[in-house]
């Protein structure tokens, strides 16, 4: 059934694609970009300008070695402080803005990211100094602020592609279908960033060195190389600010709409509360892999000049450009992979984690076990060569992109920002650990270190993480309606089925006993009806007061449905509900149940 299900799927779109390409060739392309590109495009410029600070600091290095190699006229500690600060500024803003996101909207989060990051790569662009030390200093704080602004695209993008502002039936298929393939494509345009900055890098050298490839490159080729690289990107900063202010108008529907669900004004701190207490394993499993993943991920990053000096020795600038560019296709296979089986249900979010941590597990083990085999002249470097670009691609094919998107879509909206921010800041941690370590461990030793994370996050993600694959968030919202109201036994349905709950609530907490397919159907057939009702209400309401309910589920089937029953003198009790909510006098039970359906 649920091959026919993704097959006929599949054909619809296909029709869908084909339809639109024999009507303007170029229209599936404009539809990407409209719908996927553009959500992602805060991280397409964070990809750009973040990759370059590694790709720079080599080229610092040639132009002005005794600063930034020797540290005869530098600080090494404000050298090192270039990538320290800017991983603390992007933790600061996962966490300030994921909290924003879900207090104040996501519109606002959005806006200010792209603003905070415009500023950013401004100074970023021009910061100047009396001296190399006094250049470094201000490069590192321009770093800061720009690092705050992509902390905030985090939480910010992730939830604004899970949460569309569309409704009706329509809009449930393509979330219980499409979500993961949604956020991902959207979560990739950070590896086109990437690739991007490789490319105007490379351009920029070649131009202001005279094509010059192998280096030293002389301090003013280096300087026009890295302003005009950042001021390239400068100006998509500038219209991502114009678009997000003009552009985007339901970013906030979602959580606005989940608030009003609970009566929460403002921040809702009950739900925070809990879910520190209801889903703190979650927490675990979201937070834990992603600092596993960005162990890898960023530690990959770091370490990519030790794997190159294997298969390349004394690779120049440029050659270790050209390898990491290669890096960058191999890893964009694997986000479109990604994209591709995360909503199938033979694979999805959670195997997919699973498998990636895996394969880097056994290609960093394979790597040091074998490490001075590998490294002896004579060795078989291909298969050194094989090893990094294949946890490259498991990282992308795996923990990359399912931890970005399952930080957000296994707890409720209300909440749902600052549980991403907090997981997204956990794994910068991930990311700072390798930055700090690598420091004083050699290389063979760094291959011990790293594998163990993958083990280890393999097992919290079989222990923790439910799989959310082609759940309704829907669902979810109705099942935390419940909890909130302290009554989880009264929730039915397909959200505390065994499939969408992790080893732990099935074994531990037994979440799944609840589960009972006939009694959560004729819940929701009372709750159309009391929909469908309410609906009638509306017709003949010239006030106004049920604007703020949404019918789109009232469609021509269930009206028909309904219609077949005695609806005589429904409305009017109907109508003695709805004021009923407003009183103390009504039961507890009844008033909440009725609360949540008429919200949702």
């Amino acid at each position: 059934w649920i091959n026919k299900q993704g097959s006929a799927e599949a054909a619809r779109e296909f029709a869908v694609v084909g339809a639109m390409t024999k009507k303007d060739p170029l229209s599936p392309v404009t539809a990407y970009m409209g719908r996927y590109a553009v959500n992602g495009m805060g991280l397409f410029v964070e990809g750009y300008v973040l990759f370059s600070i590694g790709n720079l600091s080599a080229l610092f290095q040639s132009a002005w070695g005794s600063c930034w190699k020797t540290y005869k006229v530098c600080s090494k500690t404000w050298v090192a402080s270039v990538t320290y600060l800017e991983i603390i500024g992007i933790i600061f803003g996962q966490v300030a803005v994921g909290i924003e996101g879900d207090w104040i909207g996501r519109k606002f989060g959005l806006v200010q990211d792209a603003v905070v990051m415009l500023i950013g790569v401004i100074l970023l662009t021009s910061v100047w100094g009396t001296s190399l030390e006094g250049w470094v200093i201000g490069y590192a704080w321009s770093l800061f602020i720009y690092g705050v602004g992509v902390g905030g695209e985090y939480p910010m993008t992730s939830t604004r592609t899970l949460e569309t502002g569309h409704v009706g039936a329509a809009a449930v298929r393509d979330d219980r279908l499409h979500r993961g393939r949604n956020v991902v494509l959207a979560f990739l345009m950070q590896g086109w960033g990437q690739v991007m900055n490789q490319v105007v890098l490379m351009i920029c050298l070649l131009i202001f060195a005279s094509g010059d490839q192998k280096g030293p490159f002389t301090p003013l080729a280096v300087q026009l190389t890295f302003r005009v690289s950042f001021g390239v990107i400068a100006i998509l900063h500038l219209w991502l600010v114009y678009y997000r202010i003009y552009h985007i108008n339901d970013a906030d529907k979602v959580v606005t709409d989940a608030k009003k669900k609970a009566k929460a004004t403002g921040y809702d701190v009950q739900s925070l509360h809990l879910v520190m207490g209801h889903y703190w394993h979650r927490l675990v499993a979201t937070a834990f892999g992603w600092f596993a993943n960005d162990f890898f991920f960023y530690g990959n990053k770091i370490f990519s000049s030790a794997f190159i000096a294997i298969f390349h020795p004394g690779a120049s600038v440029f050659v270790t450009w050209e390898y990491n560019l290669l890096a960058c296709f191999i890893q964009l296979i694997g986000y479109y992979l990604a994209a591709f089986l995360i909503d199938q249900k033979w694979y999805g979010r959670k195997m997919m984690q699973q498998v990636g941590f895996a394969v880097e597990f056994l290609c960093y083990l394979f790597g040091a076990i074998f490490y001075k085999e590998l490294t002896k002249p004579g060795a078989p470097i291909k298969a050194f060569m094989f090893l990094y670009f294949l946890s490259a691609f498991f990282n992308q094919f795996g923990p990359n992109c399912t931890t970005f998107l399952v930080a957000a879509e296994v707890y409720p909206a209300s909440i749902r920002g600052t549980a991403h921010g907090f997981s997204a800041a956990c794994g910068k941690l991930g990311a700072l650990a390798p930055t700090v370590l690598y420091n004083y461990v050699g290389n063979q030793t760094k291959f011990w270190v790293v594998p163990w994370f993958g083990l280890v996050a393999a097992a919290v993600t079989y222990v923790f993480l439910p799989d959310t694959t082609g759940l309704d968030l829907r669902e979810q919202e109705r099942y935390w309606a419940c909890v909130r109201a302290g009554r989880e036994q009264d929730y039915h349905g397909i959200a505390v089925h065994p499939r969408h709950l992790s080893w732990y609530e099935i074994h531990v907490l037994k979440r799944n006993k609840y589960y009972d397919p006939e009694a959560d159907r004729l819940q929701k057939i009372d709750e159309l009806r009391v929909l469908y009702e309410s609906s009638l209400i509306a017709a003949q309401d010239e006030t106004g007061a049920s604007d703020d309910i949404d019918h789109a589920f009232v469609s021509p089937e269930v009206a028909r449905y309904f219609e077949s029953e005695n609806v005589s003198g429904r409305i009017h009790k109907q109508s003695d509900k709805e004021r009923a909510l407003h009183t103390e006098q009504e039961e507890k039970h009844m008033r909440s149940n009725l609360e949540a359906t008429m919200r949702i």
